[in-house]
């Protein structure tokens, strides 16, 4: 509706209030009698609307009438009435009004704030309700649709289905469990049930889609519902989850497939506004840059303001495509580039010299199990003295913090790789307790979707039409999102004193068949169409992971997801890091022979999982 007439709605709605005010102060029939009505209605109709239109009103869309327009109608209405009662002191003063009631401005400010306020909430209802006419028509043959969840998504996913009719979908009720919630309407739609009822809902109501709008909802609830959606014969689609839409990578509007990530889904972790202030306005450097894990890092320090962010990273490629990602999303962002390799140790050094970082995220790491027990000496090389390299440079920068990323293998390690990222630890504690500085280690488990990660290799399997390999029925793996872990990283960065070792809490372990039945049923196929087959643990695997090794000290932090942990063998002892760097050492066939032979002798190494035959390193 045009504000012209809304403007004429307006000039009406304010003769209305004037009558009403002066009939209900006087008296319905003498209210004309009263000397100055005729003033007061003349001044009411030019200075009100002049107040309206010098505070906007005629300037807004009121077709899609909000909070904050009414409150705009209010400030408007109320700066009218200071107005009107301006002009009644002036004209008592001039004799126009000889007897006149104080109190008449603001009852008719009152009135007029209904009158105004009600125009434009009729625009919005009668906006609607054409809108809704409209797609009833265009929607002839759109899909019925029900939504999981009468919250705030819920209902915004119901408000997008109405104004874009293209998408083909016609919202036809809720499913929540809330008691408060049933019976009721929301947004002009029943609340048909709780989510137990949902096959029935969906026979009675023919239902064709379920939209499961619980962004913040845990993996075992979703799981839930695409289950009785898969048994009720509907295709479900899922609102993304919280973090999703935090990081700004969707909207509440943009629908998907239900996804693994979503069936593993943590109930959110707790966030603070000020986690990651501490890398605002500083020059922070990532190591591993291209990697999974350090590109979302990169990704998060630029939307957390970092004056610049260095990108250090050995693969060329990878580096490539995390900065472009990265100068889409972040335009303004100083982001930097730099090719080199951590094991080169003057390199690195120059690195440091030149960008001088606050901060440093050292990500890089050798992380296959199996690869690095076939080759040991690129592990100790790269997950050793690589750490070490950056290590030293950092202290000779004056790097104020320092974060190793490390790995549930580092606890109790049965492998070569474990074996190296704990001394990698070991190195990062020493110096933050020679130093004094905020040098610390955080330390998880597996991540869905990065590199090499199980769930792209079960994809693959189940598109090829299987077989989909598991090394062990019982095997049992930690999971997190890795936007998740990484937010958690930066939030214990910025936490440690130095020399911590902090580890995510990363909820209760996973088997990896039921990860794999998962992905076999969401990908539209039955267990009995796509085998699963047993190929026995690879060289260095545990079968059940942990995160800390047994007689730790686990206390809690500020945050009730970052756990700082004690671990009696990262402090002298019996340590690996004690058996492997006791004596001055400085070849990297020193390091294997001497990890080799300490894994030898720890009684958690599966007896199945010695380093297959190969080049002698003794």
């Amino acid at each position: 509706m045009r504000n012209r007439f809304v403007l004429l709605a307006d000039l009406g709605g304010i003769a209305a209030a004037a009558v009403a005010a002066f009939s209900f102060r006087f008296d319905v029939f003498h209210f004309l009698e009263v000397p100055g009505f005729l003033h007061y209605l003349a001044a009411a109709l030019i200075l009100k609307p002049i107040v309206f239109y010098v505070l906007g009103l005629y300037r807004r869309y009121w077709q899609y009438t909000s909070i904050t327009d009414l409150g705009a109608v209010l400030l408007a209405v109320g700066a009218s009435t200071v107005g009107m009662g301006v002009v009644v002191a002036v004209f008592r003063m001039s004799g126009m009004f000889p007897i006149f009631s104080r109190s008449m401005p603001v009852l008719d400010g009152v009135l007029t704030l209904l009158a105004v306020g009600g125009v434009r909430v009729g625009v919005r209802l009668l906006a609607e309700q054409r809108r809704r006419v409209r797609n009833s028509q265009a929607n002839g043959g759109a899909r019925r649709v029900l939504v999981v969840g009468a919250g705030q998504a819920g209902t915004m996913v119901v408000r997008e289905m109405e104004r874009n009719p293209a998408l083909g979908m016609i919202a036809v009720g809720f499913l929540d469990d809330d008691p408060t919630k049933l019976g009721k309407r929301i947004y002009g739609l029943p609340v048909l049930g709780s989510r137990a009822s949902l096959p029935e809902v969906v026979a009675k109501h023919s239902i064709a889609e379920v939209v499961i709008a619980m962004p913040t909802a845990p993996g075992p609830l979703v799981r839930a519902v695409a289950e009785g959606c898969r048994e009720a014969g509907v295709r479900s689609r899922i609102v993304p989850g919280v973090f999703e839409l935090l990081d700004g990578k969707a909207t509440v509007s943009r629908l998907r497939q239900v996804e693994i990530t979503d069936l593993l889904r943590r109930a959110p972790v707790q966030t603070r506004a000020e986690a990651a202030a501490y890398v605002y306005g500083r020059v922070v450097l990532v190591t591993g840059a291209g990697g999974s894990i350090g590109s979302e890092v990169c990704r998060q320090l630029a939307h957390a303001g970092a004056a610049e962010v260095v990108l250090l990273g050995h693969g060329e490629n990878s580096i490539f495509e995390a900065l472009i990602r990265l100068r889409e999303q972040f335009p303004d962002a100083k982001l930097t580039p730099v090719i080199a390799d951590i094991r080169d140790r003057d390199r690195i050094q120059r690195i440091f010299e030149r960008f001088r970082p606050a901060v440093v995220f050292h990500a890089a790491a050798h992380k296959h199990v199996h690869l690095m027990e076939e080759n040991p000496e690129e592990a100790v090389t790269n997950n050793v003295f690589g750490t070490k390299n950056v290590v030293d440079a950092a202290l000779a920068a004056g790097t104020e913090r320092l974060v190793l990323i490390s790995t549930d293998k580092a606890a109790s390690p049965t492998s070569v790789m474990g074996a190296t990222k704990r001394l990698a630890g070991d190195i990062v504690r020493a110096a933050a307790r020679d130093s004094g500085r905020a040098y610390v280690v955080v330390r998880f488990g597996n991540v869905l979707g990065s590199r090499g990660s199980v769930v792209p290799l079960f994809k693959r399997q189940i598109e090829r039409g299987g077989p989909v390999t598991v090394t062990h029925p019982e095997v049992k793996r930690f999971f997190m999102t890795i936007p998740e872990a990484v937010h958690l990283v930066l939030q214990a960065g910025g936490m440690g004193k130095g020399g911590e070792l902090f580890v995510l809490n990363m909820g209760e372990p996973v088997r990896i068949v039921d990860l794999a039945k998962d992905l076999i049923r969401l990908s539209g196929f039955g267990e009995s169409e796509l085998p699963i087959t047993y190929i026995g643990l690879k060289p260095g695997e545990k079968l059940v992971e942990e995160l800390w090794e047994r007689g730790a000290s686990v206390e809690p932090t500020a945050l009730p997801d970052v756990l700082r942990v004690a671990e009696t063998g990262s402090d002298g002892g019996q340590s690996l890091s004690a058996l492997v760097l006791s004596d001055a050492v400085t070849s990297p066939h020193q390091v294997v022979e001497r990890v080799l032979r300490a894994l030898e002798i720890r009684p958690e190494r599966p007896s199945g999982a010695e380093r297959p035959a190969g080049p002698s390193l003794s």
